[in-house]
């Protein structure tokens, strides 16, 4: 029995475990007192891992961008071992450092999650994108997607940085073997990606509307 639920769980893509996890995210929201939300991180750290899992499919090609999203990753759940209670909560990290007047440092962990939530965002538009026009070239889907979500907060060598990156995308069959399995149907994995979209989507809107009620919606890199 044990045997056959392991082989079950195997089978699973990332994008199915994906959708499982977040499928049990809740927010709890207090109208009345903005700083009490509580946001789960966790879970998003979770996800973000499996952002990386997927990377590491594609290869060296994404490897720039691999290391950022996990010194990201290291530097929250380095902070959520001293203190789980509050660093369980993204609302509680970003009210401790605004009150410290360290959310604005490069190695703060607002901006972790700052630029783990656009990673997120950049991640899901390219899901769309993908999904919509799975017959495109992945290099002029993962440019259009850039363009929307990570552009407009990157300095001129971040965006140089994208530009050399660029030309190392992996063609469809490589990209959609890496987030699915190699014998699912187009339309099977169409529809993991419009589910985890549906998920994701609601999920970073609340996330980019508590960085802007601290003032960091607004930072860029360099």
């Amino acid at each position: 029995m044990k045997r056959k639920r392991y082989e079950m769980e195997k089978k699973k893509t990332e994008l199915q475990t994906a959708i499982e996890e977040l499928s049990l995210f809740t927010i709890t929201k207090h109208v009345d007192n903005s700083e009490a939300t509580q946001i789960p991180l966790r879970p998003l750290l979770s996800f973000c891992n499996l952002i990386i899992q997927v990377l590491d499919k594609i290869g060296p090609t994404m490897a720039v961008l691999r290391q950022d999203i996990d010194q990201n990753i290291q530097r929250l759940e380095k902070v959520c071992e001293t203190d789980p209670c509050v660093y369980s909560n993204l609302v509680e990290i970003l009210k401790k450092e605004k009150k410290e007047g360290t959310s604005r440092m490069v190695a703060s962990c607002s901006r972790a999650l700052l630029w783990l939530t656009r990673t997120m965002d950049f991640t899901t538009g390219l899901l769309q994108l993908l999904s919509k026009e799975m017959s495109s070239k992945m290099e002029e889907l993962v440019e259009e997607c850039y363009m929307t979500t990570l552009k407009p907060h990157h300095g001129w060598i971040a965006s140089a940085a994208f530009k050399v990156c660029l030309k190392l995308v992996p063609d469809n069959k490589t990209f959609m073997d890496a987030i699915g399995a190699r014998d699912q149907s187009n339309e099977t994995l169409r529809g993991d990606i419009d589910t985890l979209s549906s998920l994701l989507t609601p999920i970073l809107k609340e996330i980019y509307l508590v960085l802007e009620q601290y003032e960091l919606n607004k930072l860029k890199s360099m």
